[in-house]
């Protein structure tokens, strides 16, 4: 996420910066806590997520290579408006939130490229609330694990049931039985904590507008941010890849 800048314009101390790995299910923030540190997804999967009184949770967000979770507070103090957890396996950039705000002070580029991630995020968000409303759960499922297939680069998911029917808001019964109709159709290959996509196309078809309307959106910023990123660290420019993988399927 952060644009490349010289050594000198980025006025961070090499410490500022470390790298960490979050097992599945970890929680990176927690809902309307403040945020204290910032996270550079360079592998791995977190989902944002809405958690009601009673412990319900649904997602409103994914966030991948291309985004980051706590960001916005480089724009000042910021509460988080949902729950992080990581939903696959992720190594992290993490720096905390003093430094990053002073970074981002320091450095329009910075700020500008946060204002546009906070636009693209929040429209994820609204978009997956209407879906959520409006699209039967086969459409939410393809939408889902093409988003997923995007920001990881991976035909293979470690996925369980259990944790999408969390996340798309439904029963796990729900989820199995659309599981098991993407499988007979030659769409994926599931087996216990993992989904394999074998037809991306046939996915694109099944799901609804949503994953399109996200995907233009991911590739509009996509064309306004540097294809390369760096941030300095113990003294070198860690240099991470965050461009989301161009489409497989079918033009849009």
């Amino acid at each position: 996420m952060l644009p490349q800048t010289p050594r000198r314009e980025s006025k961070l101390p090499g410490w500022a910066l470390s790298t960490a790995y979050f097992a599945r299910g970890e929680i990176l923030q927690e809902q309307e806590a403040p945020v204290a540190q910032v996270y550079f997804p360079m592998s791995g999967l977190v989902s944002l997520v809405s958690v009601m009184e009673d412990g319900q949770e649904i997602e409103t967000a994914l966030v991948g290579r291309d985004g980051a979770v706590g960001a916005f507070v480089g724009l000042g103090r910021w509460n988080a408006f949902a729950r992080a957890t990581v939903q696959i396996p992720a190594t992290c950039a993490v720096i905390t939130e003093s430094y990053f705000r002073a970074a981002v002070s320091r450095n329009e580029p910075i700020r500008d490229l946060m204002l546009r991630f906070r636009e693209t995020l929040f429209g994820q968000v609204q978009q997956t609330a209407a879906c959520n409303a409006l699209h039967p759960l086969e459409a939410r499922l393809a939408r889902w694990l093409l988003q997923a297939l995007d920001l990881t680069d991976h035909r293979e998911l470690p996925l369980t049931q259990e944790g999408l029917a969390k996340m798309l808001g439904v029963r796990r019964t729900s989820v199995t039985l659309a599981a098991n109709s993407f499988q007979a159709d030659g769409l994926i290959r599931y087996r216990r904590g993992h989904i394999v996509v074998l037809n991306r196309v046939g996915l694109e078809h099944v799901a609804c507008e949503c994953y399109r309307a996200i995907r233009r959106r991911a590739r509009r910023e996509e064309e306004r941010r540097p294809r390369r990123v760096a941030i300095l660290h113990s003294d070198n420019m860690l240099t991470l890849e965050n461009s989301v993988a161009p489409s497989i399927g079918a033009e849009e």
